[in-house]
Parts: C-alpha cells; structure tokens; sequence
C-alpha cells in the first residue's frame, strides 16, 4: 500500500483550494458533487489532499458541527481492496464498510474503524 490521500473537512472548500493551490503549489486535479458534498482533489507529488464541504446532513456536516474543520481521513491506495479489507478482518480491526463501495473519482473505497486504528480513520481505496 501507499499514501493516496488524505481527507480534509471545511465548510468552503473552494477558499481552502485556493489557499493550498497558491500556498503549496497544489493545483486542482479533480472536483466533482458527489454523495452530499463537494469534493475536491489537490494535486501533490506524492498523493492528494482530498476537500470535503457539505451541503446538508451527512457525516461530514457531522464531523465539522463536532469537531470543526480539519483532517477527516487519510486514505492509502491498495491493488486489492477485498484482499486489504480481508487482512484486516484477519487483524481483528472493526470495519465501518464491509464491503468496498463507490466513493469519489469512481474509485472504490472502504473504510476502517478509528477504534481499532489509533483513533485514525482510515480509508482503503482501489483506482
């Protein structure tokens, strides 16, 4: 596995785009509507920083209206999605997807509990 990306809430993400595509030379790679929020991908050398603002309810809205804006998730890509979640079952690591779903950019995507990874949400995704 490598680093992917990792997942950042905000409430504007288009404010935060511009910051990080000036302040990090960051250009946008990818923005689409997708499951209630807008999300929007930052290029970097080495992975994506991944914007989430929603729009409405969601887990997202959630997490800003307890915890505020900041890392959400940071995900790792994986050739084997099945085989990752597999392992991690193996592991005794609770899952929150027991199966991969669709998530943004059309990748499939799963993701594991924070209280079996160190309080990190943690995200599987399959290009």
């Amino acid at each position: 596995m490598e680093f992917d990306h990792a997942g950042i809430a905000t409430t504007d993400a288009a404010a935060l785009a511009e910051l990080f595509a000036d302040l990090f030379d960051a250009p946008v790679a990818h923005e689409e509507e997708f499951d209630g929020m807008t999300v929007v991908f930052l290029e970097l050398d080495d992975g994506y920083f991944e914007l989430l603002e929603p729009h409405g309810d969601g887990a997202i809205a959630k997490y800003l209206d307890k915890r505020g804006p900041g890392i959400h998730h940071v995900a790792l890509a994986t050739d084997d999605i099945d085989g990752a979640l597999d392992h991690a079952r193996e592991l005794g690591v609770e899952l929150i997807d027991d199966e991969p779903r669709p998530g943004a950019w059309g990748h499939e995507v799963a993701f594991l509990h924070p209280k079996s990874t160190g309080g990190v949400l943690v995200e599987f995704v399959q290009h």
